[in-house]
């Protein structure tokens, strides 16, 4: 399926300055959140172009329609991807088409008419899996007394008590922790700040980590060199990207003998244990930092034993040979 012609012949260069592409991306606060915005805008430029090399720098973003935009959204949903996936395409999309309306290159009139896509629904299960305790002590149990192997250990300690997401574990300075209130101030989606709170065995674990971190202001989890030293940049420690965090659990849990785990079936299994215990949803969603109650809801997973458990109930009938 091919995108409806863009008249493009005879478009002058765009200047960096003045590319809508790069302006979205420098609005961005967040390292992370520049990464996974860049990346959806290079693949709505490979399907705009039909270029595999194709990044969304120097495109004409300005020249799309709504007849265009439509074209994208379908492509999109044909990929397979899922419902989320393809809304944070369309919302790349939508932000990168205001920023040229910004910069003078288009109408509002035209704006509005191609940012007029209604958003991909689909009901799907909350992704990630459950982390047993069992699990978790043994990826604990196999970090060392190394540099590497206590940062591992706080690490996971803090990932299992906070439900954090992996940017904003990577995203924590010295100046975050308080070890009196046994607490973190986090910055989440949108440059929110929460508070959340750790264990005490989470907060054992962490000092023991600090004491081979050592106290200089900087990232609280950094890169660690074979030779066990922290990496730094102008003399502080620099923080962890997500796809090092991402390492760091999958080589944990390989070591443990157990399946891969991700940050995020951490966070899955931090809202479930807390609404099982009876926590009200209100605080579930203020610890884990949802803008809306309704997606802490979705990792409910009480209704999910209450139709199991009516299952259970139902007995199938003996077989017996019919008369």
């Amino acid at each position: 399926m091919s995108l409806p012609a863009l008249p493009v012949q005879g478009t002058p260069p765009i200047e960096p300055a003045r590319d809508p592409y790069h302006v979205y991306l420098d609005s961005l606060t967040s390292p992370e959140s520049r990464r996974t915005m860049r990346g959806c805008l290079d693949r709505l430029a490979r399907l705009l172009t039909g270029d595999e090399r194709a990044t969304g720098a120097g495109q004409p973003w300005h020249l799309l329609r709504y007849e265009h935009t439509v074209r994208i959204r379908t492509l999109l949903t044909d990929q397979g991807w899922s419902a989320a996936y393809v809304n944070k395409h369309l919302v790349a999309l939508r932000r990168v088409l205001k920023e040229a309306w910004r910069l003078g290159q288009t109408s509002a009139e035209d704006l509005a008419r191609a940012s007029d896509l209604a958003p991909v629904r689909q009901s799907r299960l909350p992704a990630g899996h459950h982390v047993p305790p069992e699990v978790v002590g043994a990826a604990l149990s196999v970090c060392d007394d190394s540099p590497a192997g206590v940062r591992d250990a706080a690490l996971i300690a803090v990932l299992y008590s906070t439900g954090c997401r992996r940017a904003e574990l990577g995203g924590l300075s010295l100046t975050d922790y308080d070890p009196g209130a046994r607490s973190l101030r986090v910055r989440g989606k949108r440059d929110k700040e929460r508070l959340v709170y750790l264990t005490t065995d989470a907060i054992g674990l962490v000092e023991r980590w600090l004491a081979v971190r050592g106290r200089t202001p900087g990232a609280l989890f950094s890169p660690i060199s074979k030779a066990g030293r922290l990496r730094e940049r102008d003399g502080r420690p620099v923080g962890l990207t997500g796809q090092g965090i991402s390492d760091i659990l999958t080589r944990r849990f390989g070591e443990a003998g157990a399946s891969r785990r991700t940050a995020h079936d951490f966070r899955r299994t931090f809202i479930g244990e807390l609404l099982d215990a009876g926590v009200d949803l209100a605080t579930a969603q203020a610890l884990v930092g949802h803008s809306s109650p309704a997606t802490t809801a979705r990792y409910d997973r009480r209704p999910e034993r209450t139709r199991r458990e009516a299952v259970d109930r139902l007995r199938l009938p003996a077989p017996r040979p019919l008369a």
